[in-house]
């Protein structure tokens, strides 16, 4: 794990300025604390920051082939890279290490940019080829490495944060009010956008090669659903679901440095605990986060029925509202894009602990849900299709029967009656925060008229309905599930779980992303991930010989961190004093008036706890990039 950055003039005859280059390596300290280096020839020059892993002498970077034409920087872990070494090695390519890095080279020199199908793993990658002049990007097929770029038109630069490209004066910091607009929506940025205008994030399952001016972006991999032929029973499946998943694990556990796992009790993480502790060498360490005021939403029981199954050496903590409120500003700097992610802030906490235990690798179970059908929505969407499906024409008395609810003052009355009138697919998408729901028809109220006049002729509408349609598949799970895979996963959850652990200086892995474990869910019967409301069944039934009934069976937690609680009570005057004075940010965009109504209603009732924290965010975020990137502004270094 590390940080990268780099700058391609144009004009081939312009050097890459050394001072520059420092610049943004210094900005990406936190990533790679363990070493630097830097590779400049003629207008080209890639930076990199180390976390020493694997090779721990002989692996850092930039790495080049055998007669220095082609160099790399890479962040992230190749896991087959010991098989592709032999082959490499069979067709006469020498090697000077023992690292990922160097197989990235020499299978650049077999294959092109087409290498990249072969790797397997999380990687955001840099790779310059001096004999044809071109600078070669990539990153992972699911995102959990991030990279982003910025092209002025005589330079284009890249890098795994967007403050080191900030460090070049020539990118501009114009912001993009779509984008704003946007985050206010969904509560993260979808799709190749940043808040800058001209930062893109080079997307999950693309590269992207530059020669002089010319640039091209081109995918590379996609998730697909098609099913097994012959269909495997359920028996078959878990039992190749087992075999899957070993392997990912022990392959997610190669380093040269302790591994440890961040343990919540929940499925995901303790399926991950159960085959790490089987295949690794060494004895292993968890850790877990408990909050002040939690009530029974705590997960370090659950935690400590994992590690004592294991029998690893466990780690607890406890966050309290006030570390919450310090480490937000912080928070904000680090995540950089923003997003709405309370957990995020948890994870921090934790992840230090685990370097103060001086772990340097956690494997953590994002993904699950995604890939085996784990949210409440997933469910309750399939029960309302196949409930209007089984009643046809007579669906109608389904509508009545929730509007006669709504009219008897049913909380839920009115949402159901909207959705039993609409397609299950517009019932998914108001329950996963597009547009349409309750905050999105306040927008209007929310925002300024020179804001609204700024957003004419764009639309706040992220492709998630095209890529819901886009699925070929009779499956409305299987869409759910690309739909999440393709905006939720690497937009939101991702850029939480890299930019918080990598603040702390550790690399965070995620084996149930693997793209090997994706495609294998994926090629699964939708009923043996979701059936009735039982969710990530298959998941659950490989787990069942091995792991606590108890772990099994407790309702889905999801990083309970009391943050609505927080708000509205210990925090309550900091965000009145953060968000509703004369002096915001946010009030360049949005009216103060309706700031205050909805705080006031937050604090009356407990409605709107996302709407208020998004705004939050929003005006440090805006505090410490809208006028240039200055951490101080927020107390934010470090």
């Amino acid at each position: 794990m590390c940080g990268i950055c780099g700058k391609l003039n144009v004009d081939p005859e312009e050097p890459v300025d050394a001072m520059l280059l420092g610049q943004m390596l210094r900005t990406l300290h936190h990533r790679g604390p363990d070493g630097t280096g830097e590779y400049r020839s003629g207008p080209v020059g890639l930076g990199h920051r180390r976390l020493s892993i694997i090779d721990l002498d002989m692996g850092a970077q930039p790495m080049s082939n055998e007669d220095g034409t082609v160099w790399v920087v890479y962040n992230g872990e190749i896991y087959n890279f010991q098989e592709l070494r032999k082959e490499l090695v069979a067709k006469g390519h020498v090697f000077k290490s023992h690292s990922d890095t160097e197989v990235i080279v020499h299978l650049y020199e077999e294959l092109g940019e087409a290498c990249v199908s072969r790797l397997r793993g999380m990687f955001a990658i840099a790779l310059w080829d001096e004999r044809t002049q071109t600078l070669l990007l990539a990153r992972d097929r699911l995102g959990i490495k991030p990279l982003y770029y910025a092209n002025t038109g005589k330079s284009f630069l890249f890098a795994s944060e967007i403050k080191a490209l900030l460090a070049d004066a020539s990118v501009s910091r114009e912001l993009n009010v779509q984008a704003i607009d946007r985050f206010i929506t969904y509560y993260y940025v979808p799709g190749d956008e940043t808040l800058f205008r001209h930062i893109r994030k080079l997307e999950p399952g693309h590269l992207m090669t530059v020669r002089g001016s010319d640039v091209r972006i081109q995918q590379y991999w996609d998730l697909s659903f098609a099913p097994q032929v012959p269909k495997p029973s359920f028996e078959d499946a878990v039992a190749q679901l087992r075999d899957v998943l070993r392997r990912s694990v022990k392959e997610h556990l190669i380093s040269d440095v302790p591994v440890g796992v961040l343990a919540s009790g929940g499925v995901d993480s303790t399926g991950i605990l159960r085959y790490a502790a089987e295949h690794s060498s060494r004895p292993l360490q968890t850790f877990t986060i408990g909050f002040a005021d939690a009530g029974v939403a705590d997960e370090r029981p659950y935690a400590r029925i994992a590690a004592n199954e294991y029998g690893t050496i466990h780690h607890e903590m406890t966050m309290t509202a006030s570390d919450f409120r310090d480490f937000l500003p912080r928070y904000v700097w680090h995540a950089e894009e923003p997003v709405c992610e309370a957990p995020a802030i948890a994870l921090n906490y934790v992840t230090r602990l685990a370097r103060e235990s001086s772990v340097k690798v956690l494997l953590s179970g994002e993904g699950g849900d995604e890939a085996f059908g784990g949210y409440q929505n997933y469910s309750d969407v399939l029960w309302l299709e196949g409930l209007k499906s089984k009643l046809g024409p007579a669906k109608g008395i389904l509508k009545a029967a929730f509007g006669a609810l709504d009219a008897a003052g049913w909380v839920h009355g009115a949402r159901y009656h909207r959705w039993a009138a609409a397609a299950p697919s517009e019932y998914y998408f108001s329950r996963t925060g597009h547009p349409g729901t309750l905050f999105n028809q306040r927008k209007t109220a929310l925002y300024k008229a020179d804001f609204v006049d700024a957003l004419e002729g764009s639309t706040s509408e992220a492709p998630s309905r095209k890529l819901f349609y886009k699925v070929k598949s009779e499956s409305l799970l299987h869409q759910m599930l690309y739909v999440d895979t393709k905006t939720w996963l690497p937009d939101d959850l991702l850029v939480k779980a890299d930019k918080m652990t990598m603040a702390a200086s550790v690399e965070l892995r995620v084996p149930l992303l693997d793209h090997q474990v994706l495609e294998f869910a994926a090629s699964l019967p939708e009923e043996y991930k979701v059936c009735g409301n039982e969710r990530k069944r298959v998941l659950k039934a490989a787990l069942a010989d091995s792991v606590p009934r108890e772990l099994l069976q407790r309702k889905k937690a999801g990083f309970p961190v009391p943050y609505a609680r927080w708000l509205r009570r210990d925090l309550r005057d900091y965000v009145a004093d953060t968000i509703q004075q004369n002096d915001a940010a946010l009030g360049e965009y949005f009216s103060r008036d309706q700031i205050r109504s909805l705080v006031d209603l937050h604090a009356r009732t407990g409605r709107g706890t996302k709407e208020v924290f998004g705004l939050l965010v929003l005006e440090l975020w805006l505090r410490a990039f809208a006028t240039g990137c200055n951490s101080e502004k927020l107390g934010a270094s470090g």
